[in-house]
């Protein structure tokens, strides 16, 4: 990939002046973003692997059974490579400027775009992705906890509802969302990484030790057209929601130091490398064992088909809560960043411990209070989220790259890029209508705070 920049190393030998003001100096040291510069490579992995191994990966035999073996890999291969050269290319692009570093999405967004433009592209796409994620990750924390504390119990103690549960996982996050910026998070982050890996490796490894079960059946989930043209849609719509990484890569990128000699994207890239490797350990084995096992009555979370041994999906499902724990703090930290920015920069409110504890304090339990109204928010998140999941991460990358650097026409990087635009606007199209459809079959049959 490397081949297709030309010599993206050079620097000025002469630093570039920092015009900034002293109170701008000590704002930016204090946002949460650019507040740390000390992360190592490997804060880059773990936090990398956080964002993008969701709970979603339980769910990916589930989308097999709705696209079939031969749709199914091709779609999970290609899903891996082309973000993994989006993500490429945003690793690239942010010291693009000589002494200048784009930390933030829209920044960059900003720069190929243009001021204005560049933000109405990326901010509302970038909220979209990152609080739809932060709501669909309190009612996985909660849901987690209720499967945990009603496996362990076995029947023997009083049914707890779901929207307590929601609350007791948000309770964590009125605590761990005080926590500066990303390095402050960064033990978190790594809990969270170890059991992604954890309960991927029980979800897949339970699935090869039950086997294959008894007249198993590898055809589409659906029985009729109509089902299986909006199940093939819908499992669209899963695996780029496994994908959404992208949308927190630069924030990540902006806690690493940088100098002429080692710019920030040497260090990076190899996190970038080492946590897609575990991604790729992750989903694979869980998408295609699962589905081998279980063929199309694998269920939409692969550990309640399991069911047995209890303990171990126990152990599992607390898994998924640590895991989610980690991953709503790596999503949220941007929003944080962009919520203190506007508050301090534009409506001239003084930074400090005040401010963040109610603008944080307010943002948990709004996305608490969602979780618990709308607890089949993943097929709302099927529905909006394919509107900004695709851009953000499958093509819009390569917009900017286009813009940028105007590759040579029918070159290499020119036909790459248009191939993963072209992609990248299917899925955006195609995926919102299997997440629509099961909006209206799940609001059916909804009663609130059930």
């Amino acid at each position: 990939m490397g081949t297709q920049v030309a010599d993206r190393d050079s620097y000025p030998p002469a630093p570039v002046k920092d015009t900034r003001t002293e109170q701008e100096k000590k704002i930016d040291d204090w946002l949460p973003i650019t507040s740390s510069r000390n992360a190592k490579w490997w804060y880059s992995a773990f936090h990398n692997v956080t964002a993008m191994v969701g709970a979603g990966v339980l769910s990916l035999p589930f989308a097999m059974s709705e696209l079939g073996w031969g749709p199914g890999i091709a779609v999970l291969i290609l899903s891996w490579i082309i973000t993994l050269y989006t993500l490429w290319q945003m690793v690239e692009m942010h010291e693009m400027v000589p002494g200048k570093r784009f930390d933030r999405y829209h920044e960059l967004g900003q720069h190929a775009f243009g001021e204005k433009l560049g933000l109405w592209i990326v901010v509302p796409q970038q909220l979209v992705v990152e609080v739809g994620v932060n709501i669909v990750y309190m009612v996985t924390g909660g849901k987690s906890l209720k499967k945990f504390h009603d496996v362990i119990c076995d029947g023997g103690c009083k049914d707890i509802k779901l929207t307590y549960f929601i609350m007791i996982f948000a309770s964590v996050h009125f605590v761990l969302s005080q926590l500066p910026n990303f390095n402050s998070i960064s033990g978190v982050s790594l809990a969270a990484a170890v059991m992604s890996l954890s309960y991927s490796t029980i979800a897949w490894g339970a699935s090869v030790d039950k086997g294959k079960v008894a007249d198993v059946d590898y055809h589409l989930r659906a029985s009729t057209a109509t089902g299986k043209v909006f199940g093939f849609f819908s499992a669209l719509g899963d695996v780029a929601f496994a994908y959404a990484g992208h949308n927190v890569v630069l924030e990540i990128q902006a806690t690493i130091p940088s100098t002429p000699e080692m710019p920030s994207k040497k260090p990076m890239w190899k996190g970038v490398v080492v946590a897609y490797i575990i991604v790729a350990l992750c989903y694979f084995p869980v998408a295609l064992v699962g589905y081998w096992a279980f063929g199309n009555h694998v269920d939409d979370n692969i550990l309640i088909t399991l069911s047995k041994p209890k303990w171990l999906i126990a152990l599992a499902n607390m898994m998924v809560v640590i895991h989610v724990i980690g991953s709503y703090q790596i999503y949220a930290m941007p929003v944080f960043d962009m919520i203190e920015t506007v508050l301090v920069k534009k409506l001239r409110f003084p930074p400090g411990l005040t401010l963040r504890l109610i603008a944080r304090t307010l943002y948990v339990a709004f996305t608490m209070f969602i979780a618990i109204t709308f607890p089949f928010f993943g097929g709302l998140l099927g529905f909006f989220g394919g509107f900004a999941f695709a851009p953000t991460t499958y093509f819009l990358p390569c917009i900017m790259w286009l813009a940028i650097y105007k590759p040579r026409r029918f070159s290499l990087s020119w036909f790459t890029n248009w191939i993963c635009i072209i992609l990248g606007v299917l899925l955006m199209v195609l995926s919102p209508i299997g997440g629509l459809r099961q909006i209206i079959m799940d609001a059916k049959t909804y009663k609130f705070y059930s």
